[in-house]
């Protein structure tokens, strides 16, 4: 098939919330990757309005739900960062307003699971899915 649309299965793993705890974030959905063997994590995020601001995102991973721990860097594709604003400079247009960013993960842990920590109490809407690809059967059926 040279379709992409039967070849992946879209997880949402954080619907778009701000992310307004500064420090703890916010941690999505346990995705179960089993009999697929890529994964790519999409980030989405609204108007960054407050300056000295920033949002990371991270991949957590393990082989069972109760003990998920972060990726190792060597396991990503991509940088974990997503938005960085200077102190004093408020965006709200240019390359800090409505952003989707993405980050591959090559680890080989069954669960993975995304989360987002801003450093700033009023953050933006972020949202978090997860594309799992290379389907050991194909074509996929998306819940």
């Amino acid at each position: 098939m040279r379709d992409l649309h039967n070849q992946i299965r879209i997880m949402r793993s954080i619907s778009p919330v701000a992310v307004g705890t500064t420090g703890t974030g916010k941690t999505g959905t346990i995705i179960d990757r089993k009999d697929f063997d890529s994964v790519e994590a999409e980030f989405s995020y609204g108007t960054i309005t407050a300056t000295n601001a920033v949002i990371t995102a991270t991949l957590l991973h393990g082989d069972a739900t109760g003990a998920m721990t972060s990726v190792a860097d060597a396991d990503l594709i991509g940088t974990e960062l997503l938005a960085s604003i200077p102190a004093g400079t408020p965006r709200t247009s240019g390359s800090n307003k409505n952003v989707t960013k993405r980050l591959g993960y090559i680890g080989l842990k069954r669960y993975v699971q995304a989360k987002i920590v801003s450093t700033i109490t009023a953050g933006p809407p972020v949202g978090a899915n997860i594309l799992l690809g290379m389907p050991e059967t194909a074509p996929v059926v998306n819940p």
